[in-house]
């Protein structure tokens, strides 16, 4: 899961996807295409909404995408199209780039609609891209575990 500094977006996503999948058999992680906050927690505004809704995420730490990241996951979903272009000038071949995707692809098929960034907001904003991440992870849970279970 990749947004611009994980610390709103892909820490979410992180979270929510990992509660829907056996721990045993998938890694589910994020990451920033931005260095600003390696090494933090994510935003405490993040770490709210994930609780409200059962889910722990403050003891993620931020770090940055890295080229290595292409060949240890299998999938690399992204949360807006400044991202995407971003993750893809990092891949170092076609087979890195077929596992970038855009997460809101899964709800709206070829759209390539960006996951708004709450960062700027107040906490409904974060609420409402909770929601929308949770959808797409119901969606990208089954997928994963019809595929490899």
């Amino acid at each position: 899961m990749v947004c611009l500094g994980n610390i709103c977006r892909s820490p979410l996503a992180e979270g929510i996807l990992a509660s829907k999948l056996p721990e045993n058999k998938f890694k589910v992680d994020s990451a920033g295409t931005g260095s600003w906050h390696i090494g933090n927690a994510p935003d405490e505004r993040s770490i709210i909404t994930a609780k409200k809704n059962g889910i722990l995420i403050s003891n993620q730490k931020c770090r940055q995408i890295t080229t290595n990241d292409f060949d240890f996951f299998d999938y690399i979903y992204v949360m807006d199209n400044n991202n995407y272009n971003d993750v893809l000038e990092l891949s170092k071949n076609q087979e890195h780039r077929k596992k970038v995707q855009l997460i809101l692809n899964e709800l709206f098929p070829n759209e390539n609609v960006d996951v708004p960034d709450p960062y700027y907001g107040v906490q409904n904003g974060f609420d409402s891209v909770y929601q929308m991440l949770d959808e797409a992870c119901d969606i990208i849970a089954k997928k994963l575990i019809e595929k490899h279970t």
